[in-house]
């Protein structure tokens, strides 16, 4: 009989590493499939809080917030690159438009306010199927996930109610509360992400390989039984 862990994943849509993170877990999970059997919650951190709502195009956004030179930016990308396709994962544009369109990085607060919607109302498995087309909309097709009306747009096309969902990126109790989660975050010295918690006790920071994600799962289960 499996053993049921939860694993709360704080992390921000614009954050490639939290898409390897996802990866590499879930690689981890078919692994122990029969062994651990995992509950996902995705909570918020904002990596740009004070993004503008143009937002800013990433390559030069990563060569300001980093201290780096455009050519240094354009290396980094490559390396993220490498990394999500050893994760099983892709952080390539996909949308066939041609000229491809600018990579852009976007504020995600209500990006955030629509996934905690998401769980509260329809459960964990909804929310994961919605954070991965955010993740798909952000990186494979370059939608504009800052603005409302296309996180609603993606919101019906993952078969959620358009009117619900606009009233839930409306709800200033819903925004108080994905601040409090966020506050929550730095109370766990959580400063960077993703940054996983299984069962609300043990932290496993960064993105980390599979083998590392299914040692610390089988820690975690075997200092209960301890």
């Amino acid at each position: 009989m499996s053993e049921r862990v939860t694993i709360d994943i704080w992390s921000d849509v614009m954050c490639p590493w939290c898409l390897v993170g996802w990866g590499q877990l879930s690689r981890a999970l078919e692994t122990l499939e029969g062994e651990i059997d995992a509950e996902i919650r995705w909570l918020p951190f904002e990596l740009n809080p004070d993004m503008p709502e143009e937002g800013e195009e990433r390559t030069a956004h990563i060569a300001r917030k980093y201290g780096r030179t455009m050519e240094q930016s354009h290396d980094v990308q490559g390396h993220m690159r490498a990394m999500a396709e050893e994760a099983g994962v892709s952080l390539d544009y996909s949308g066939g438009e041609t000229p491809e369109p600018a990579a852009m990085m976007w504020n995600t607060f209500l990006a955030h306010k629509l996934l905690g919607w998401a769980l509260a109302t329809a459960g964990t498995e909804a929310q994961t199927r919605l954070k991965l087309a955010l993740f798909a909309a952000h990186f494979h097709h370059r939608r504009k996930i800052g603005e409302a009306e296309v996180l609603l747009d993606i919101a019906a096309e993952e078969g959620f109610d358009r009117a619900e969902a606009a009233a839930a990126l409306a709800d200033e109790q819903l925004g108080q509360m994905i601040r409090m989660e966020e506050r929550h975050a730095f109370d766990l010295n959580i400063t960077g992400v993703p940054a996983m918690v299984v069962d609300g006790k043990f932290q496993i920071p960064g993105a980390q390989g599979a083998e590392t994600y299914e040692t610390e799962l089988r820690r975690v289960v075997a200092k209960r039984a301890s």
